[in-house]
């Protein structure tokens, strides 16, 4: 027994009815066999890449079980004969869940070689602090505490301005009114 996933499209002018007696008369041959369904998914119409059988839309339906090779065939030859299934594919999920387990392992021997860098030291209590809870995150305030002031920016590099000399203006004497 091994796990599949089927996905099928189904041509969009079928009735709701033919559907469902499709995925009645596959359930059916899955479980004939001693098989399982884990899922039955039904993604809706769905916009296709490119056109199959002069349509441009389908209706994806998704199955998630467990059985034999040979019940698969006798799906895969069913989904064939029909005529409201456009396109089908029947993936074997079992290896890909082989392959993540055996990449999980090279991933912890590889963690497990690596040398284990240590923690940061935690800052040094202040004389008088009280000692830091054991479920607290070093280098957070204790709760309760006052929270540190925001280091202030550093003030903008002062700009040297060049001492431009300019020649000096000398008041010119005040007229001297005469009144008559």
């Amino acid at each position: 027994m091994r796990t599949y996933e089927q996905l099928f499209i189904v041509n969009t002018a079928a009735a709701e009815t033919d559907v469902d007696a499709l995925l009645e008369q596959l359930n059916g041959i899955i479980k004939a066999s001693g098989g399982a369904i884990d899922k039955t998914d039904k993604w809706g119409v769905r916009k296709l890449a490119y056109r199959v059988n002069r349509q441009t839309e389908g209706f994806y339906i998704l199955l998630s079980f467990t059985c034999g090779a040979q019940t698969v065939r006798e799906l895969e030859r069913r989904l064939r004969v029909a005529d409201m299934v456009m396109k089908y594919i029947t993936v074997r999920m079992d290896e890909r869940m082989k392959r993540v387990v055996k990449r999980q392992k090279r991933r912890e021997k590889r963690l497990a070689r690596k040398p284990q860098l240590s923690a940061p030291a935690a800052p040094a209590a202040l004389p008088g602090a009280p000692p830091p809870s054991p479920g607290a995150v070093p280098g957070a305030p204790a709760p309760g505490a006052p929270m540190p002031a925001a280091p202030e920016a550093p003030a903008p590099a002062a700009v040297e301005v060049a001492a431009v000399e300019t020649p000096a203006v000398e008041a010119a004497p005040a007229a001297e009114t005469t009144e008559s």
